[in-house]
């Protein structure tokens, strides 16, 4: 009898929700309306959709993660699933996460039967399991490729609250896709060997050198740009009210860049864990000081 904590390995569980954590954040800022029920299905619906294809990536790589020691005791390569399991249980949280994520807006369908919603769920998983999975033993567009499902989030959470994808909604989009490059990078680098052992090709460059610190620091640089812009759209329907939440944003954005360089500098792996885990407290930090900015200024 399988146990259920293999399958929330398959889901990857912290993952998920860090990913579902950007779509709310994105119906937050979306709303002029609180509507749980559609907070409900935004939560629950994208976590079973990036669920779904976190199980595919490890049905395709299954006999990869058995090379590499931070993989080689998922359920998989440890035969704990059978694929055939592994496989329904994707396909089954898939469905009903796309269904869900269906019923947001159901008014204004693309081609008639598909909420907005429910297309970029959709793209995200077509993109992460066909694309970006197989892409990784190939070519480092991968994380390119990869970097778009792994934005979709932010401007899912905000399409479903305003029912509109425009120019807010690319932005957000825009912020998270950035953000990607430098956390990926910093992964990729202490990762390196590990990638290695299973042909995954994720550092630019191929090679711990200045060539993926450089691209880390312009892509920051471009990030701590987009991400102030929303302070001079008085017009947009995503902007910030304050020059405090401006300040907060500049510094927060200062701080992530400077990672980078001292990645460039040092060029050693705990400069890159460095960038990585600050990886991991900037998003979120950025989307709370937006949320922070429209309820409060």
């Amino acid at each position: 009898m399988y146990k259920i904590s293999h399958y929330i390995k398959l889901l990857k569980f912290r993952l998920s929700s860090v990913v579902v954590f950007s779509a709310m954040a994105g119906y937050m800022l979306g709303i002029d309306q609180f509507n749980i029920s559609d907070f409900l299905l935004v939560i629950l619906g994208g976590f079973l959709v990036t669920g779904s294809a976190n199980g595919f990536n490890q049905i395709i790589e299954k006999e990869y993660d058995k090379l590499m020691q931070r993989t080689c005791e998922r359920p998989l390569p440890q035969a704990e699933l059978s694929v055939t399991s592994a496989v329904f249980f994707s396909l089954a949280i898939g469905f009903i996460g796309l269904f869900l994520l269906n019923l947001i807006n159901p008014e204004t369908s693309y081609f008639g039967f598909i909420s907005k919603s429910c297309f970029f769920g959709f793209i995200s998983m077509l993109l992460y399991v066909l694309a970006y999975t197989p892409l990784k033993r190939f070519s480092t567009v991968s994380i390119f490729v990869g970097a778009i499902p792994g934005a979709i989030p932010f401007l899912l959470g905000w399409v479903a609250a305003t029912d509109d994808f425009g120019l807010s909604a690319g932005m957000l989009f825009g912020i998270q896709f950035l953000w990607q490059f430098p956390h990926f990078i910093s992964i990729a680098w202490v990762q390196d060997q590990e990638y290695k052992k299973a042909g995954f090709k994720m550092l630019f460059g191929g090679k711990k050198n200045k060539y993926p610190a450089t691209i880390s620091i312009i892509i920051s640089i471009f990030l701590l740009m987009l991400s102030i812009i929303p302070f001079y759209w008085h017009q947009a329907d995503f902007k910030l009210n304050s020059y405090i939440t401006f300040i907060f944003v500049f510094l927060l954005g200062i701080w992530f860049t400077s990672k980078s360089f001292m990645l460039y500098k040092l060029q050693n792996d705990i400069s890159a864990k460095r960038l990585m885990f600050s990886s991991f407290i900037y998003l979120p930090l950025l989307q709370i000081i937006y949320i922070i900015d429209k309820f409060v200024f």
